[in-house]
């Protein structure tokens, strides 16, 4: 891969973006490969046995809010970690078994809170479309956010979190769990990307506004030592592309982080079970409703197949 100079400003919710340069290592090497120079290594290997050093456990915020059950009801499901709360949607009572997405706010995602109100279309980070169109969503908090056991670790054990939700998830019994989606926006975006390279059992997975490197969000968002390389590489999505083994779409505003992130990310992907989209008139936020839209509508076709002519025309 070629050496990368990167450089970012957008507006992040939740977790100032600074800008940021990163370098590839000399000669092009990458993290990914093995000590010999031969193959690439897994994402989940690199992760086996790693023992990630928490320098800031960030904020505690209390108990999430408490919706009222009728859109969603509060849960909490197990994870490494203990018991995390979650908000999911409730039976329907029809009887039968639903396309289900678990879905990743950005900000500070390891905490939850409402996102049932109704929110403007310029910015709907609860991505009410996927509800609106009757799939089952699930918002889980993570390790160290609300009152959760655990402490933040930004983009790693948080991985493991997401894994164990959706586990949840595949066993309520009105969730069809073999039409299980991944997405997520902005750093729910980063973290999207990051289980999808860990794991194949979902059907897609859609990263919206995600960036190429955990580096990028200048020292907010990582709970680690941001100067530490290997705590970094672990965290960033870009040298891992080719571990997915499921549909990944990573879909931006034009407005938004592609320059400088996703863009590196598109032209270092060699791997064709993910695919780029810049979607024109939008912007980091603006970029949510119409797509979750165009996606939503997929998902309850069952034909899941995201090309240039999906997004064209979107509002």
């Amino acid at each position: 891969m070629r050496k990368l100079i990167v450089s970012l400003v957008v507006v992040m919710l939740g977790c100032d973006f600074t800008p940021q340069s990163l370098s590839r290592r000399p000669g092009g090497s990458s993290p990914s490969t093995d000590s010999s120079g031969g193959r690439q290594q897994t994402l989940v290997d690199a992760r086996t046995g790693f023992q990630t050093n928490i320098v800031d456990a960030g904020d505690r915020f209390g108990p999430p809010d408490r919706p009222d059950g009728k859109v969603f009801e509060l849960i909490h499901y197990k994870s490494p970690v203990g018991d995390l709360a979650a908000y999911v949607t409730p039976d329907p009572g029809d009887g039968q078994k639903h396309p289900a997405i678990v879905w990743i706010t950005g900000g500070d995602n390891n905490s939850i809170d409402d996102v049932w109100s109704p929110r403007s279309r310029s910015n709907d980070q609860s991505a009410s479309a996927f509800r609106r169109a009757g799939i089952v969503m699930m918002f889980p908090s993570q390790r160290g956010g609300n009152d959760n056991p655990g402490v933040r670790e930004g983009f790693l054990g948080e991985v493991d979190d997401i894994l164990a939700a959706t586990d949840h998830l595949a066993q309520l019994p009105y969730v069809d769990k073999d039409q299980i989606y991944l997405g997520g926006h902005s750093t729910g975006g980063t973290l999207a990307m990051l289980v999808g390279e860990c794991s194949s059992r979902y059907r897609a997975v859609f990263a919206l506004g995600p960036v190429a490197a955990a580096a990028q969000y200048g020292g907010d968002c990582v709970y680690c030592d941001p100067n530490d390389e290997r705590e970094m590489d672990l965290r960033s999505p870009i040298y891992w592309m080719h571990c997915v083994e499921s549909p990944m779409y990573v879909i931006e505003g034009e407005e938004g982080n592609w320059e400088g992130a996703i863009e590196f990310m598109a032209e270092d992907n060699s791997n064709p079970m993910i695919k780029f989209f810049r979607i024109r008139g939008h912007d980091h936020f603006s970029v949510i409703a119409p797509v979750a839209e165009k996606l939503a509508a997929q998902i309850v076709s069952g034909q899941v197949e995201v090309n240039d002519q999906t997004f064209q025309g979107v509002r």
